[in-house]
């Protein structure tokens, strides 16, 4: 079971969750930062009062972590830049032309060579210098690097999400409510591909954009900022972030000729009981309406076409940890307990699959599932961008990992472009409003002493890669058991 020769094989990281744990590499500019440091949300265990600062240290660490993934022969790492390292300070002053249509809607923002060398006066160039130093170390090993510009938080003057859940987001930094965040990401996309351009060989926008406005806005109990629940806010954001990444493709199309896409998290919904058709047009506007209009210009759910929208999307990344199921009740979907994301931590599902510490099932049928229909639909190049389980006995990772790049593995095998396998994550980290309670990493950590410890499935993980593909030795472990 051999993978093509260019196969990207490796593990996904971003900066919040990573960075921070020796002293001096705090960054505390962020909404998240602001947010997991609240007495009010730990006190109404909104976050689990854990703190980024303790975290696995790969700011100071990253030579000895990319040591270690050079050991268990990872060949990509897909990492982040944070925003607010960049720029800590508000790059409003730096003026930029928006055009509008009828509608107001932001169709182009034109950053120039002028405009990026302004915003570099204003960058923070220790924090610059050192993603340099970091990823070059990376790239210059022969290993290649995928390069995303947004991983959740946003600069604490973008957004202030403590003040929004006191007076409103209409009285304070309200983030992507505000259309002004469609232009500043665009201002910063092109000053990143530009200082950064010859590092990566691909770019995403952003990871995981509808969780972003789902849990901020919809599924308020999650933890995630501002906690605000409101869904008029949720399609506001959700219209401003497809804005945004139209806009951040343009400028850094500008600046660079590596593909650019983007990083979304998906599910497989499938549906136990009830007519397809229902289903299917349910799917279409719950799981697809973000990629939809970023690679169609429409969506069924938008379906005037807006062509400064469309063809966005050199390469989609896909994001998969399990399922969700339903069935049809009088025309309606009813998400059933028990299944995908709504498990019993520790548990086993009604279909006998075991589950997470988190809770999730694992379902690695999902993922080939997956690919086919997502290329089916968009014809691109996709990339498994995020694919791991929490499990601190490291009791199920082995088996999954085995089954999941089986499931990757059957839909290459069929001709679809499936490029290549990150893993989350090469060592455990901060889980946002979690805390350090999920254990994601093929590395144990010693968050007091930073060390790092091989799990046995580290050594599952370094087989794949090293014989690129799934040995002989380890096919037994394709399916779950």
């Amino acid at each position: 079971m051999k993978f093509p020769k260019d196969f990207m094989i490796g593990y996904s990281s971003s900066p919040f969750q990573f960075e921070a744990g020796i002293p001096g590499s705090e960054d505390p500019n962020s909404d998240w930062w602001v947010w997991v440091h609240d007495p009010e949300n730990t006190a109404a265990g909104l976050v689990s009062g854990d703190l980024p600062e303790n975290g696995p240290g790969y700011w100071n660490l990253y030579k000895n972590d990319h040591d270690l993934a050079e050991k268990l022969g990872v060949n990509t790492i897909r990492v982040g830049v944070e925003w607010s390292r960049i720029f800590p300070k508000p790059t409003f002053n730096v003026k930029v032309p928006v055009e509008r249509d009828e509608n107001g809607s932001i169709v182009h923002v034109d950053v120039d060579d002028k405009a990026v060398e302004r915003l570099d006066e204003l960058a923070n160039k220790e924090a610059v210098n050192h993603y340099v130093e970091m990823y070059k170390d990376w790239v210059e090993r022969g290993r290649k690097l995928i390069l995303n510009l947004y991983h959740w938080p946003l600069p604490l003057w973008l957004h202030n999400p403590i003040m929004v859940r006191r007076m409103g987001p209409d009285r304070a930094p309200s983030g992507w409510l505000n259309e002004e965040s469609v232009v500043e990401f665009a201002k910063y996309a092109a000053y990143i591909a530009w200082k950064m351009g010859e590092l990566p060989v691909m770019w995403s926008t952003m990871n995981e954009p509808n969780v972003v406005y789902e849990q901020g806005y919809m599924f308020v109990k999650g933890g995630f900022p501002p906690g605000y629940l409101s869904f008029e806010a949720a399609d506001k954001a959700r219209r401003n972030m497809i804005q945004a990444h139209a806009r951040a493709y343009d400028n850094i199309k500008r600046f660079s000729k590596k593909p650019v896409g983007l990083i979304y998290a998906f599910q497989w919904f499938e549906l136990l009981e009830g007519p397809a058709e229902v289903f299917d047009k349910f799917k279409s506007s719950k799981l697809y309406y973000f990629t939809d209009i970023v690679s169609k210009g429409s969506s069924i759910i938008n379906a005037e076409y807006r062509r400064d929208l469309a063809n966005r999307l050199d390469w989609l990344g896909v994001n998969y940890y399990s399922r969700l199921v339903y069935k049809i009740v009088d025309d309606k979907p009813i998400i059933l307990h028990g299944y995908g994301f709504l498990c019993t931590p520790g548990g086993i599902s009604p279909a006998e699959n075991p589950c997470s510490d988190f809770g999730w099932e694992v379902y690695p049928e999902g993922l080939y599932l997956l690919l086919k229909e997502l290329y089916n639909r968009y014809g691109v190049d996709l990339i498994v961008t995020e694919n791991g389980v929490s499990d601190s006995r490291d009791a199920l990772r082995p088996a999954y990992l085995v089954s999941h790049v089986y499931s990757v593995w059957k839909a290459v095998n069929e001709g679809i472009p499936v490029k290549g396998y990150l893993h989350w994550s090469l060592t455990d980290n901060y889980e946002w409003a979690q805390g350090f309670r999920q254990k994601f990493g093929l590395v144990m950590v010693d968050f007091k002493t930073k060390k790092r410890y091989l799990r046995p499935s580290a050594l599952v993980f370094r087989e794949i890669a090293t014989h690129n593909g799934i040995p002989d030795e380890l096919q037994h472990l394709t399916l779950i058991q």
